[in-house]
């Protein structure tokens, strides 16, 4: 998908943001609508239909964490990426993000270069989706479901079955916090009582095999894959 046909939407009650955020992300070439409160933005998202979402959390008649409840519950956004802007530190505002349905959030003060790389790495799970469903490639990372294969600098490593399903199921949305039942859920599922500790060795041992930097916890929330 080439990046004039990605349209992302962008929400914010402060002009300056739209102005400069819009600024940049058209200069990279993407199509780039905005709005300046939650009300709008559902409306438009469902006449639109935007691959990426960018939202304030606060903003005058409907906030970010609403106006992200209510677009999830339109049936063709259920698969649009959506990421918050956040006040450095604001944890609540975080963790209710996730609890709404978004994927990721960006913090403020907003520096344009790193937000633009942010919303390239979010939208590498677009390039993701329209690959095979049963092989991942992810940079110099290549994951192979059918031959529970994992190639990393064309290195095979070999993994223990719950290791990999949980490489693969972080690595099949780059950038996406995965909550940890949802986690225990799609990889243990009800096999067995497990606790919240296990998800924590078994992202160490993926650290020491995949690499440190390939995995980023989200306090209080999960996990994610980073690119």
């Amino acid at each position: 998908m080439n990046k004039k046909d990605i349209t992302i939407l962008l929400v914010d009650d402060e002009p300056d943001i739209l102005e400069i955020v819009g600024y940049n992300l058209t200069a990279e070439g993407y199509n780039v609508i905005t709005a300046e409160n939650g009300v709008d933005a559902v409306k438009i998202a469902k006449k639109k239909k935007p691959h990426l979402i960018i939202l304030d959390v606060m903003m005058p008649e409907m906030d970010g964490i609403e106006a992200c409840e209510q677009i999830r519950k339109l049936p063709d956004m259920q698969n649009t990426i959506i990421t918050f802007l956040t006040a450095r530190g604001e944890d609540y505002s975080q963790v209710a993000g996730f609890d709404a349905g978004a994927d990721d959030y960006i913090t403020k003060p907003i520096r344009p270069k790193v937000l633009v790389s942010k919303v390239k790495a979010l939208l590498r799970r677009l390039k993701e989706e329209e690959s095979s469903d049963n092989v991942v490639k992810i940079g110099t990372l290549v994951i192979n479901r059918d031959e529970y294969k994992i190639i990393k600098d064309k290195k095979e490593i070999v993994l223990p079955r719950k290791e990999f399903e949980l490489l693969s199921l972080l690595a099949s949305k780059p950038g996406k916090v995965f909550k940890r039942e949802d986690i225990l859920d799609k990889v243990w599922g009800n096999e067995v009582i497990v606790g919240g500790r296990t998800i924590d060795v078994h992202i160490r041992k993926l650290r020491e095999k995949i690499g440190d930097t390939s995995f980023k916890t989200i306090k209080g929330v999960g996990y994610k894959f980073v690119v």
